[in-house]
């Protein structure tokens, strides 16, 4: 069994869900340790526990410490099978937990799997500390595609927090295995898209967070297409702004969510000031995807390359989990802007 410290770097969930994500598609059994160990909540907290329990139910695994707050859980896969599921991140414990994660875990091992899945996970698709679920639709899925990934994914009722309950479906197609990425130079002139949504709030707040972004674009000559959406279905209010950098080869995300004493404004230069950043550091992909691309690509044929704009904690991170799986090399390098290079074994 391999045995990994969960507190090992950024110490988060992300070790996690990367750890048993690729047990589960390698078939390895895994004990974890410490897990969130130096967080305020240590141990699994709801979220966390619904990423085991989805995995463990997609291969018949074996499982101890599968509890709230334990910070030891070892998991012995079985038999990984396909089909179609339903996960509810608020069954554990009322809770708005991210879908967006727990897609992000299921991915990859289903990916491999025998036969198709349809899943349907419901829960929080716009939290804080997770992608939003325009993220997946517009940067992750379209990027794994480039290697060979095939899957799909419709928001059928947003979530946000506290009250969580929104809904997505995905359709995952496996495939025999994926080709390497090559994303070095940055795409000439991205196209900048995004949404500014609204539930249950007044459609203003919607206006204002567009207006203010798409002035702060202007002010460095970009232009942007940002749709407004003012009555986003969902069970409780909220608000959020996305934005997209997407070309040939560029492929980025940046969002924020509204709360109580932020302005509008203010919601709008959380999401576009990083936007700015990224466009300045002249990377190909966003710090967000660099990490969620290294798992996919140290499985993949042939090898990869891209720029992102630094080496994040969390990529640090899930390079040290992805080596204790795969023989893959894995090259992080300091520059301008940086470079990450993955060699499969036999690439």
């Amino acid at each position: 069994m391999l045995t990994l410290d969960a507190s090992y770097g950024e110490g988060g969930g992300q070790i996690l869900r990367t750890a048993l994500s690729l047990a589960v598609a390698l078939r390895i059994h895994v004990a974890l340790t410490r897990i969130r160990a130096r967080r305020p909540k240590p141990g699994l907290q709801p979220q966390h526990l619904t990423v085991v329990r989805a995995l463990s139910a997609i291969a018949g695994a074996e499982v101890t410490g599968d509890k709230l707050d334990s910070t030891e859980l070892t998991f012995s896969p079985r038999a990984l099978s396909g089909g179609g599921y339903r996960f509810d991140v608020g069954a554990v414990k009322g809770s708005a937990g991210s879908v967006s994660l727990l897609f992000q875990a299921l991915l990859l091992p289903l990916a491999l799997a025998g036969t198709a899945s349809r899943l349907t996970l419901i829960g929080g698709t716009h939290v804080p500390w997770s992608p939003p679920v325009h993220y997946l639709t517009k940067i992750y899925l379209p990027a794994l595609r480039r290697i060979g990934v095939d899957a799909e994914l419709t928001l059928r009722r947003w979530g946000w927090y506290p009250k969580g309950g929104g809904e997505i479906e995905a359709a995952i197609t496996p495939s025999r295995g994926w080709s390497g990425l090559n994303c070095e130079a940055p795409s000439a002139s991205p196209a900048i898209t995004g949404i500014s949504a609204v539930s249950r709030l007044p459609p203003s707040i919607a206006e204002r967070q567009r207006r203010r972004a798409l002035e702060r674009l202007d002010m460095r000559g970009l232009v942007a297409d940002i749709a407004l959406l003012e009555d986003a279905s969902a069970l409780g209010p909220g608000t959020c702004l996305f934005l997209a950098a997407t070309g040939a080869v560029s492929l980025a995300g940046f969002s924020a969510l509204g709360r109580r004493g932020l302005t509008a404004e203010a919601v709008a230069d959380e999401a576009t000031l990083p936007l700015l950043a990224y466009l300045k550091s002249r990377a190909a992909v966003d710090d967000h995807l660099a990490d969620q691309l290294v798992p996919f690509l140290a499985l993949a044929r042939e090898r990869s390359l891209f720029t992102c704009p630094t080496l994040s904690p969390h990529l640090k991170t899930v390079a040290w989990v992805v080596r204790q799986f795969l023989p893959a090399r894995i090259e992080l390098k300091e520059g301008s802007p940086p470079r990450v290079l993955i060699t499969p074994r036999g690439a």
